[in-house]
């Protein structure tokens, strides 16, 4: 069996920090992902989908992930549910995030949120703590290089076809 999901898109608004009685920290945001089509106006759709993420991975997306930012979010799906005030049953449909990656760094954006400091990582990608089986989840990649790879002078780049994978 499997149960996994990767997303791409925009919080709609700064991510919600929270800690469980027993002090674990919990997060939550909603990420606002485009639709591969248009709707009957022409316009572009959109799913609004809640994300949850747990421990260190809570507390970094908290601290680095601001409304708007573009983000990735690989996890799992889980339906849970609950009896309201009302006596109806609530079920809710959330993504557990295990692993999160800031596609774009605060300075991309105008008027970022970047910490005074000035040390938010600029690609980072941070995994959760959970016993998904694969290991050290806690990973941290970031391009060392704050260059634009694809940016150019307007120079051809030489390839040899030795360089070329088919």
């Amino acid at each position: 069996m499997l149960n996994r999901i990767i997303l791409i898109g925009r919080l709609t608004r700064d991510p919600e920090l929270r800690y469980t009685p027993a002090g674990v920290a919990v997060t939550q945001f909603t990420l606002a992902v485009d639709r591969n089509f248009t709707g009957q106006n022409g316009e572009r759709e959109a799913d609004f989908i809640p994300v949850v993420t747990w421990r260190q991975l809570a507390e970094t997306c908290a601290n680095y992930l601001r409304k708007g930012r573009l983000t990735a979010v690989e996890g799992r799906i889980q339906v849970r549910n609950y009896e309201n005030n009302e006596g109806k049953r609530v079920y809710v449909t959330e993504v557990i995030a295990d692993n999160v990656r800031f596609l774009e760094s605060s300075q991309n954006r105008e008027g970022g949120n970047a910490p005074s400091g000035g040390n938010v990582p600029e690609e980072p990608s941070y995994g959760g703590g959970g016993n998904s089986g694969r290991g050290n989840n806690n990973n941290f990649s970031r391009n060392n290089n704050n260059q634009d790879p694809f940016s150019g002078d307007g120079k051809p780049i030489d390839i040899s076809d030795d360089d070329l994978p088919f």
